[in-house]
């Protein structure tokens, strides 16, 4: 079964606790990992470059000059794409980023082979008494990692209910960010090579991801 230390706000290790098995003695290929990742950053793309067709663009109502006699092309509209000014054929448009999705199961499976992976490189730091924090406290946090020498690696915080003080102390620190448990992803936690979490919110996660 697998364990992790527990931790004070001091930095004192206190003891250790059991983990589920099934969820922080996952493994997975590295292929699902891969396929979570790219549908998470797919679905993060935001659809900025938009063009216009020449339905869209202001003007051109009026034929330019008549179909006949004037030794011209035809025209219809100085709106078609043929006209500086024009609409864009096949342009980029926003409707056209495409959502993919994947299935939960395979999402879920994906973040317990990371979270158990950052359980046997001992970079899963379980703080045991967050709650008695009575004020946030930069100094306090800035410590508490320095005394675990993670101070120079990035962090992540899984924040849970009534745990604002802990949030707002590790908000000015760098590399540090936090993230509520029901919003944890993949890309997070890829992201951040230590993984930091209360010790009441355990049963929580593993209720989250079973």
């Amino acid at each position: 079964m697998p364990k992790a230390k527990t931790y004070n706000l001091d930095g004192l290790e206190t003891g250790s606790i059991d983990l589920d098995e099934k969820v922080f003695g996952e493994t997975a290929k590295s292929e699902l990992i891969y396929q979570v990742v790219r549908v998470a950053q797919n679905n993060k793309r935001q659809p900025l470059a938009h063009t216009k067709m020449r339905g869209e663009v202001r003007g051109g109502g009026r034929k330019p000059w008549k179909q006949k006699g004037t030794g011209r092309a035809r025209h219809g509209s100085s709106r078609s794409p043929i006209w500086k000014g024009g609409g864009v054929t096949f342009g980029p448009r926003k409707e056209n980023i495409t959502k993919l999705s994947i299935p939960v199961k395979m999402r879920k499976k994906a973040l317990r082979a990371v979270l158990s992976d950052r359980v046997k490189d001992g970079k899963f730091i379980i703080i045991d008494d967050l709650a008695k924090m009575a004020k946030p406290s930069t100094k306090k946090m800035h410590n508490f990692l320095k005394t675990l020498k993670v101070l120079s690696k990035k962090v992540l915080f899984l924040s849970d209910e009534k745990l604002e003080k802990t949030i707002l102390s590790l908000r000015n620190m760098p590399k540090t960010n936090s993230t509520r448990l029901e919003n944890i992803n993949i890309l997070d936690l890829m992201g951040y090579s230590v993984v930091m979490i209360g010790k009441d919110s355990i049963k929580k996660l593993e209720k989250q991801l079973s």
